[in-house]
C-alpha cells in the first residue's frame, strides 16, 4: 500500500498537445481565404458585358441592382433612401478617391442605374466604375 502511494505521488500532471488544435486552426483559416472571395459575389446579377478592364484589384465599395431592383451595398441590401448616408458614412472612414463599384443586371433599365450613379455622386463619391463581364 505503501508504494501505491508513492507511485501516486510520482504521477505527472498530463500536458495539453497543441498539435491537433494548431491543425484544425490552419484548416479553418484555408477555407475562410477560398469562400471570402465566394461571399462577395453572392448576389444573382447579369452584368452586361464589356471590354474594358477595371483598374482597381481589390473592390471595397460596391453597390449592387439585381433584376428584380433590389439595392445592395457590399452584398447587405439597403434602403434606396439610405444609400447616399451610408455611401458618406463609409467614404469618411476611407480615404476619399476610393471607388465606388456598381454592378448593375443587364435587365435593369439605364434609367435605374443613372439614378444610383447621382446618388452616389450627391454622397461626395468622386469615382463610379461600372461592373461588366469580360467579352
Amino acid at each position: 500500500m505503501r508504494s501505491r502511494r508513492n507511485h501516486l505521488k510520482r504521477m505527472t500532471v498530463p500536458e495539453i498537445i497543441l498539435t491537433p488544435l494548431i491543425d484544425t486552426f490552419c484548416v479553418l483559416l484555408v477555407i475562410f481565404i477560398v469562400a471570402a472571395p465566394m461571399v462577395q459575389n453572392g448576389i444573382r446579377v447579369d452584368l452586361p458585358f464589356g471590354k474594358s478592364k477595371e483598374v482597381g484589384a481589390s473592390q471595397e465599395l460596391v453597390v449592387t441592382l439585381n433584376k428584380d431592383n433590389k439595392l445592395f451595398f457590399n452584398t447587405y441590401p439597403i434602403a434606396r433612401g439610405a444609400l447616399v448616408a451610408h455611401v458618406r458614412k463609409m467614404l469618411a472612414e476611407h480615404h476619399e478617391d476610393i471607388p465606388v463599384y456598381v454592378r448593375a443586371d443587364e435587365k435593369v433599365s439605364y434609367g435605374k442605374v443613372i439614378e444610383i450613379v447621382d446618388e452616389l455622386k450627391q454622397a461626395g463619391v468622386r469615382f463610379v466604375a461600372m461592373s461588366t463581364r469580360p467579352v
